[in-house]
């Protein structure tokens, strides 16, 4: 709900005219500029200042979305048993050699007959029949059925030549010897004829068809044990930052723990890929060179996280002599500041994601999970969206697109309604463990008034 100042008054609205984007943080104002004599000691006119660094280049969500997913490669099938396909996109056509079912089978628990045999059967006139001896699953009955008889089946039985229908048990008086049947199926009915669910020489499985427990089904009963399918990305995870110490290392004041490998590649795996977490990247120029050069030739797209410092960062140096890196400001909130490139000899896609774990989870979502998908050759990159009535008023920096986390519910009344979880400057690591989802304010949006309509990307697990 809303946070309020001590005291219990509202807190005041934030002016989101004064936010630096790249922090969070409000800043003042510049000083006006001194006179130009000011700068006269003695009769002497100081130095000139250095030139400023260049800003980084500002550009939109969907543009730097579009350089990203224009980069990814697309990994060439390969062959794999089909549990081990679970997951996946298929990457041929099955083409069944065998009919399904392979004969005429009973689709229920019940008598085989002629439907002529039963046609005048209701319940206050049963038709008589004698029974023929019974066929179950996996044992051959009659070759053949002759008109007048009935031949007691069980569900998946072999159906004897001349029965074109299935009278359910529970119409019936159960005869052994004897049955009387109380209404009289039409021909065809709970019957499943020879290649009615897949004939020889169709295709069972199709490409991009996701391979999940009723394909894998479906690709045993047509005797496939190994199916092409489209490879899980393998995407390496790495950490940026010399004050980085690894969980099981108690941190000294001023250090923090590595939380952002842990959680990329948890949010990497929940997307489909094979990630790998390397770790904290070291901060000597010869071994940090190293490492990147080993996740290139192993990886099919590499996750930093951490983003360039103003001046003097090393990752950023050594990822620039490994081929073109840049560093881009980008209109979206939390997460300003983001990196791309294509390195080494594969040119393998770097995604450089801000190092505070929350702008990074975030940065994942929006740039990185559309990437593997995408890799792994879905049809659907992004998450889907629903529309919302906003439980308290939101505010959000003009220009940029604002993610806030939330809790999405189902309305008593029908639709949705969400809670924001805080007010989107705080990045507490507790507040999204709790949230379901992204509310997301547009870059021309400051201000939703409470009960007003906000898009809300549900965060589903593998969704």
């Amino acid at each position: 709900m809303s946070e309020h100042s001590p005291g219990g008054a509202p807190a005041a609205p934030r002016d989101t005219t004064a936010l630096d984007l790249r922090s969070g943080a409000t800043v003042d104002p510049p000083a006006p500029a001194a006179h130009a004599t000011a700068a006269i000691d003695r009769g002497r006119v100081p130095p000139p200042r250095p030139a400023p660094e260049p800003e980084p280049e500002l550009r939109s969500v969907e543009a730097h979305l579009d350089e990203i997913l224009a980069a990814v490669p697309q990994p060439e099938p390969i062959e794999l048993a089909v549990l081990d396909a679970q997951g996946l996109l298929c990457a041929e056509e099955v083409v069944s050699a065998r009919a399904l079912p392979a004969f005429d089978q009973a689709a229920l628990d019940g008598y085989a007959v002629r439907a002529e045999d039963v046609a005048a059967a209701a319940p206050d006139a049963p038709v008589e029949l004698a029974v023929v001896g019974e066929s179950v699953a996996g044992a051959a009955g009659l070759t053949s059925l002759p008109p007048g008889l009935a031949q007691k089946v069980a569900a998946g039985a072999m159906l004897p030549a001349g029965a074109d229908v299935v009278v359910p048990a529970v119409w019936t008086d159960g005869g052994v010897v004897r049955v009387q049947v109380h209404a009289g199926p039409a021909a065809g009915s709970y019957v499943r004829r020879a290649g009615d669910d897949v004939s020889p020489g169709t295709a069972a499985v199709h490409v991009g068809m996701p391979i999940g427990p009723a394909q894998i089904s479906l690709l045993a009963a047509v005797g496939r044990d190994r199916v092409q399918v489209r490879p899980r990305p393998r995407v390496a995870v790495l950490s940026a930052g010399s004050e980085l110490v690894d969980i099981t290392t108690q941190p000294a004041p001023g250090q923090v723990v590595d939380v952002n490998t842990y959680a990329l590649a948890a949010a990497a795996r929940d997307a489909g890929a094979s990630a790998y977490r390397w770790g904290i990247l070291p901060t000597e120029r010869r071994r940090l060179t190293e490492v990147l050069e080993s996740q290139l030739l192993r990886s099919d797209l590499v996750l930093v996280a951490g983003t360039p410092a103003a001046e003097g960062d090393l990752v950023q140096e050594v990822l620039a002599e490994l081929g073109p890196m840049r560093s881009r400001q980008v209109t979206m909130y939390p997460g300003a500041v983001q990196g791309f490139g294509r390195l080494g000899r594969d040119e393998v896609p770097v995604i450089r994601v801000p190092g505070e774990p929350v702008a990074a989870l975030v940065s994942f979502e929006v740039f990185v999970r559309p990437a593997i998908r995408s890799m792994l050759g879905k049809r659907q990159l992004f998450r889907r969206t629903v529309q919302a009535i906003s439980a308290e008023r939101l505010v959000s920096p003009l220009g940029y697109r604002q993610y806030l986390h939330g809790q999405v519910m189902r309305h008593p009344d029908g639709g949705y309604v969400v809670e924001p979880l805080g007010d989107g400057e705080e990045a507490l690591l507790a507040r999204m463990a709790r949230a379901n989802c992204l509310i997301v304010l547009d870059e021309d949006v400051t201000e939703v008034a409470e009960g007003g309509l906000v898009t809300v990307m549900p965060l589903l697990l593998g969704g």
